[in-house]
């Protein structure tokens, strides 16, 4: 029997920041008691003071790109890079080659991160034109979600007819989750722009091609077919200020049934940085204006938009380093977006129970997540303990992602991730990763 407690430790959980012990016993958590009244016979004892202990991050949306994409990354990689950064679970994206369109393949890629996985996953089953009966064969139990690229994505994923669309969300009960960018208005776009600038076009130039009118339009649409059909719909990686009224923040968030995610990049970058990052930020939705960023901000803190996540989709840095026009949409992440959303805490923009609200309880909250997103008795113990006082300098050699690059290379965070325990398995302590444990597949209840 495998017990470890957490003593003396500042716990983030619930709205609050308390002195505590934490108790874990076979990967669940056995009690939270005030600091110094933790039972500490038989246990491995942890000295928590000075630092922070968290629930586990849980990432909504990450591409870890295997099958068929593992030159750029895959699922032993960037989970190993999850949990170096404080993420104890992800649900991964299937656009992967082949597509994630058929319950076979979905169930392969379970099966490797069974094998390979230290942390907790989950796949979104995809959706294409013609794989509706696939669709609605999906477990809501096992399953996260289906995904819906209402905008351009790798292979046949674009869901661009009017009558699968209208079928997937009048006939599905899962949750459903889009990417939204209305591609007959990129196109016209790149046409545009391509003809005028051909060989000059820059990276400043993508949030003009992937507007603020693409998005909206696409999101806007998402949201009346959800409300025609009374279905359950999460909207991904808002990107303008525009889109955030589509939202509600007078009900509580169990009881929406429209919800909003906001990733990182987002969040970090406006458009005056392409002109130093360049492509290492070009991402689809297409990072915007400070202003576009600044209303993201106001309503990620105001409850209309309800979790943040990262979109981690790595490309090598030779692809990343191509012309624009040439350039994949993407970047690498997950290794350090609690760090950013730390960063944030030490620049007075969010708070740390804020931090674990958007970054574990909201998505535990929004996906149904069985027994994982707050730190409570007989809870998984998925945590991550941070000391906020320990500077952590993103270098090249530090970083765990295939790709070996990061927007954030030479950014020194203010915080640092001590440690992250999955289901109660010590995975990663200071800089040190444990690979002989492996996560578990998340279920949910629905």
């Amino acid at each position: 029997m495998s017990k470890t407690v957490i003593r003396n430790v500042s716990l983030v959980n619930e709205s609050r920041v308390t002195l505590s012990d934490v108790s874990i016993c076979d990967g669940v958590i056995e009690s939270v008691v005030d600091a110094g009244q933790g039972i500490t016979d038989g246990y491995t004892v942890i000295d928590g003071t000075g630092k922070h202990l968290f629930p586990g991050v849980i990432d909504d949306q990450v591409h870890f790109r295997e099958p068929g994409l593992t030159h750029k990354g895959d699922l032993t990689t960037e989970s190993r890079a999850a949990v170096a950064g404080g993420v104890t679970s992800f649900m991964e994206m299937p656009n992967t080659v082949p597509n994630a369109l058929t319950q076979d393949l979905l169930q392969e890629k379970y099966d490797r991160a069974a094998e390979v996985s230290p942390a907790n996953y989950s796949f979104f089953m995809g959706v294409s034109n013609d794989n509706l009966q696939e669709v609605l064969s999906t477990d809501p139990k096992r399953v996260c979600g289906i995904k819906i690229f209402m905008g351009s994505s790798t292979g046949n994923m674009l869901v661009d007819n009017p009558n699968t669309l209208e079928a997937v969300f009048a006939e599905s009960g899962l949750l459903i989750a889009t990417h939204c960018e209305y591609e007959p208005i990129v196109r016209a776009n790149s046409e545009k722009f391509l003809k005028e600038y051909r060989d000059s076009l820059r990276p400043e130039h993508h949030p003009l091609i992937r507007s603020e009118e693409a998005c909206y339009r696409s999101s806007s649409f998402a949201a009346e077919l959800a409300a025609k059909h009374n279905s359950r719909l999460h909207i991904l990686h808002i990107s303008t200020g525009k889109e955030v009224s589509l939202f509600r923040n007078d009900i509580p968030r169990t009881a929406k049934k429209l919800t909003s995610e906001a990733c990182i990049h987002h969040l970090w970058f406006s458009d005056q940085d392409y002109a130093t990052k360049g492509n290492f930020i070009k991402w689809n939705p297409a990072v915007k204006t400070a202003s576009d960023r600044e209303m993201i901000w106001q309503g990620l803190l105001d409850g209309r938009i309800d979790v943040v996540a990262t979109d981690h989709a790595p490309h090598t840095l030779e692809e990343k380093q191509k012309p624009y026009k040439d350039a994949p949409s993407g970047g690498p992440l997950i290794q350090h977006s609690l760090l950013a959303m730390l960063d944030f805490y030490h620049q007075g923009k969010i708070s740390l129970e804020g931090i674990a609200d958007k970054m574990s309880h909201a998505v535990a909250d929004i996906f149904n997540i069985h027994k994982r997103g707050y730190i409570r008795p007989g809870y998984y113990a998925d945590l991550v303990l941070v000391d906020l006082n320990d500077p952590t300098t993103v270098t090249r050699e530090s970083l765990l992602y295939k790709c070996r690059w990061s927007p954030f290379e030479g950014h020194t965070f203010k915080s640092t991730v001590v440690s992250t325990f999955v289901n109660g398995n010590l995975v990663y302590d200071r800089g040190q990763l444990n690979d002989n444990t492996r996560g578990m597949r998340l279920t949910f209840d629905r």
